[in-house]
């Protein structure tokens, strides 16, 4: 059943289907979606800045060759766009960033979006490790990549970009066994 104001599937009668997920280049489109999802607190440090904000500072994928290098949107079995990825190279490593549509956070999807997301990866760069940070504080996503297959490798103090103030990250590396 569809919510008609926003267009958006309600969560209490749709629950994406993990194995359908496909990622796909994220384009302009999902780029300017990704800037109007709103997280509820503790998680709105997550929010973006405007899309027209982003383009103009050429802010992560608001870089559009970034963009096209790095970013992927997750599309479900309707072509809903309900989160986004990001693939940075660091030498022989892989790290993963990602974004679940805020309606969809705390549903059971974020295991298999993960995993699916690492499994993109491995294909996009064979033999590369694969890895994550997390803040130490968000237990739902820590939980979630642990299911995923990702476990902590490393506990950290590093500054918050933008920021004067530091943060305890965990990083995570995925085993596809």
């Amino acid at each position: 059943m569809m919510n008609h104001s926003d267009n958006q599937p309600n969560p209490t009668y749709y629950k994406p289907n993990p194995s359908a997920l496909t990622i796909v280049p994220l384009e302009p489109v999902h780029a300017a979606q990704v800037c109007e999802w709103k997280y509820e607190p503790p998680y709105e440090r997550f929010n973006w800045p405007s899309w027209e904000q982003m383009q103009k500072d050429e802010i992560e994928f608001g870089d559009p060759v970034l963009r096209m290098e790095q970013y992927g949107a997750f599309l479900d079995e309707r072509l809903t766009l309900i989160g986004y990825a990001q693939f940075f190279p660091m030498g022989n490593v892989t790290r993963l960033g990602l974004g679940l549509r805020p309606d969809l956070c705390g549903l059971g999807l974020g295991p298999a979006a993960v995993r699916r997301m690492a499994e993109e990866a491995l294909m996009r760069s064979p033999g590369c490790e694969i890895d994550l940070e997390v803040q130490v504080w968000n237990t739902r996503a820590i939980r979630a990549y642990e299911k995923a297959g990702f476990a902590i490798a490393d506990t950290y103090l590093r500054p918050m970009p933008g920021e004067e103030r530091m943060e305890f990250f965990h990083c995570m590396v995925f085993d596809p066994s």
